[in-house]
């Protein structure tokens, strides 16, 4: 029977890691991986989760399964980073468990809107290829809207709109911050408007926060989720921590439940559970293990959040210098420079795609999409020329 099955295209993404490590050029470039790298392109493992497990090897007498919840240690200490630190759980309005990454996270929110009875998703476009693609096999229809404007703002005129045509049985799903693909953020004026109007509709938010801390800051990127769960009464909010811990092949993310009674939370929670245990059974351990003797190290804590800084500090080192190259060949880069996060779209037509990738060994998606972590100080001049080159 397997026969029956037809041929699925590539991943994209994969097949560019794959040009790009055949491309014999010295001087290549690879934008299209959605990694944190350093000045020098290296992808490293923070110095404070090396500590943590260090201590793990030294300390962990056992790796008996914790069940699908995971290590709810990892996932209350998260909560005031998240939530903040004055009400963390709402007043007992929230709980949450330990997934595999965000994606887990948002495999496990959509199956339990699904679950739930919703049938549509508002999702902004450009997003993240994966919200679509889960949207589609959980059997949920996506309704698109606008997210940005050509001239690089958010469009909000295209969400007011969307939300005033949705009603019961939509959920929308929001970027929490650093925006993934065009780096263009909510402000956080739009954000209060975001969830004034979400508090007069029956729209259930879903907030994909999956690079706090790689924007503005902790407490800054979570400006948006903090103020849409002030208004409203129900939420899932999916996190990831492959981003700001530097774990991404350790797969370390939670689901949290926002209810808007606190008697409703064992119930809705419940169901997470059930879902997860028909889905991955346990999620991995390490990682989420890792994460949580950070946090509950003073000085491993101090330690993560000025390694993160420093991250923070280096792109928006490359994006100042983007945004002041301003108008590049035939595009303008100034907008780079005022965004937030590892990518941005720059408006290359598919004829300039290719001729970067074979004419500069420069390589990112067909979209445009740029991880600007991939420039250095190096050669960064490198790439703007190559810009003016192909665009002129």
């Amino acid at each position: 029977m397997l026969n029956t099955l037809t041929q699925q295209p590539a991943d994209a993404l994969l097949a560019l890691i794959k040009l790009h490590n055949i491309d014999p050029r010295a001087d290549k470039i690879d934008l299209g991986v959605g990694v944190y790298r350093t000045g020098q392109g290296d992808t490293p493992v923070f110095g404070a989760i090396k500590a943590a497990e260090a201590r793990l090897v030294a300390e962990q007498d056992s790796k008996a399964y914790l069940g699908p919840e995971g290590d709810m240690g990892f996932v209350e200490k998260l909560m005031p980073y998240i939530f903040g630190a004055d009400s963390a759980d709402l007043g007992g309005r929230i709980e949450g468990m330990q997934t595999p990454g965000g994606t887990g996270s948002l495999r496990l929110a959509l199956a339990m809107v699904k679950r739930a009875g919703y049938s549509r998703v508002l999702v902004g476009k450009p997003s993240w290829p994966n919200h679509n693609q889960i949207c589609a096999d959980l059997g949920l229809d996506v309704f698109e809207f606008n997210h940005a404007t050509p001239d690089g703002r958010t469009d909000m005129e295209a969400l007011r709109g969307a939300l005033a045509a949705a009603g019961e049985g939509d959920a929308i799903l929001l970027h929490g911050c650093c925006h993934n693909p065009t780096g263009i953020d909510y402000s956080n004026a739009e954000w209060d408007e975001i969830a004034g109007l979400l508090g007069a509709s029956k729209v259930l938010p879903i907030i994909d926060l999956a690079y706090q801390g790689l924007g503005l800051g902790m407490e800054e990127d979570a400006y948006g989720l903090r103020r849409v769960l002030a208004q409203v009464p129900e939420a899932l909010v999916s996190y990831s921590c492959d981003k700001n811990f530097g774990l991404y092949r350790d797969r370390v993310g939670a689901l949290y439940v926002v209810v808007g009674d606190p008697a409703d939370l064992t119930k809705v929670i419940s169901n997470g559970h059930a879902l997860a245990r028909a889905n991955w059974s346990q999620p991995p351990d390490h990682g989420a293990a890792a994460v949580r003797l950070v946090l509950e190290d003073e000085a491993l804590t101090a330690q993560w959040l000025d390694e993160l800084h420093q991250m923070r500090d280096r792109m928006r080192q490359v994006r100042a210098r983007l945004g002041a190259a301003g108008k590049t060949g035939g595009v303008d880069l100034t907008p780079v420079g005022n965004q937030h996060g590892l990518f941005s779209i720059i408006p290359f037509t598919a004829e300039q795609v290719q001729a970067m990738r074979a004419e500069h060994g420069i390589y990112f998606a067909a979209s445009g999409r740029i991880n600007v972590a991939g420039l250095t100080m190096g050669n960064i001049d490198q790439f703007l020329a190559a810009v003016e080159s192909v665009t002129a």
